[in-house]
């Protein structure tokens, strides 16, 4: 029988809402090079594909430009040193890893994002102590949609991969989990935007809500409500 032992989550839009830190780094570098700024909603849907994705919106200009990399240093580089002005955890996370840990369900987490920029945000946040496998983008040297970082997450966990779940907002990180044979749910509540159709990619469950992530695990572990879910029932 399959049991629900780690649950791992990306990061931006799924975990945690960057996306005003991201929109106002991206702004500051379109006003040093006299640029018209962006508005939050032509800027949310595309956070969690990285400041690339950033600069090609802002400045319309191909990857191989040369003016493409000192742009994207430049957005990181501000983005660093204003990376939590903003950025909270969605409503409902806090809730759903304290009852993870509740059922010693282990959680970790999968990003494309650099280590240089997760490990203070995760500092800020106050969840560095509680992961158990943190894999970001230049941890390998494979991205997702790969699905090495998720095996790569299972072996520093210590986890099989019929045991997780991995949850994330985009096409790119569900088709990891599903070449990885991990369950995947897709987070609703983040980034996804008007042209996205998440039901056609692939994932095991929808979640509107963070907490939605809890009755599918107790049904598929067999056991009794978790304790928020009891509360809030």
């Amino acid at each position: 029988m399959i049991t629900i032992k780690t649950v791992f989550f990306d990061l931006d839009g799924t975990l945690a809402d960057t996306a005003q830190d991201l929109a106002n780094a991206l702004n500051q570098v379109l006003k040093n090079h006299s640029r018209p700024i962006l508005s939050i909603e032509k800027i949310r849907s595309i956070v969690s594909n990285g400041g690339s994705a950033l600069i090609t919106k802002g400045f319309h200009i191909p990857h191989d430009s040369p003016e493409f990399e000192p742009l994207r240093n430049e957005l990181l580089d501000i983005y660093r040193e204003n990376i939590t002005l903003e950025t909270t955890l969605f409503p409902g996370v806090s809730e759903l890893l304290s009852e993870l840990e509740a059922q010693n369900i282990k959680w970790g987490i999968v990003t494309n994002k650099p280590g240089w920029l997760t490990r203070p945000l995760l500092d800020a946040l106050k969840l560095t102590d509680k992961i158990c496998s943190l894999v970001s983008g230049d941890t390998l040297s494979f991205k997702k949609p790969n699905p090495r970082p998720l095996l790569c997450a299972c072996q520093r966990a210590k986890c099989e991969v019929s045991e997780c779940i991995y949850v994330a907002g985009t096409e790119r990180d569900i088709l990891a989990g599903s070449r990885a044979n991990m369950q995947t749910a897709v987070a609703l509540f983040g980034y996804i935007g008007s042209s996205d159709d998440p039901q056609s990619w692939g994932a095991d469950k929808m979640l509107h809500t963070p907490l939605d992530l809890l009755p599918w695990i107790e049904n598929i572990n067999n056991v009794e409500p978790l304790r928020i879910m009891k509360k809030v029932g």
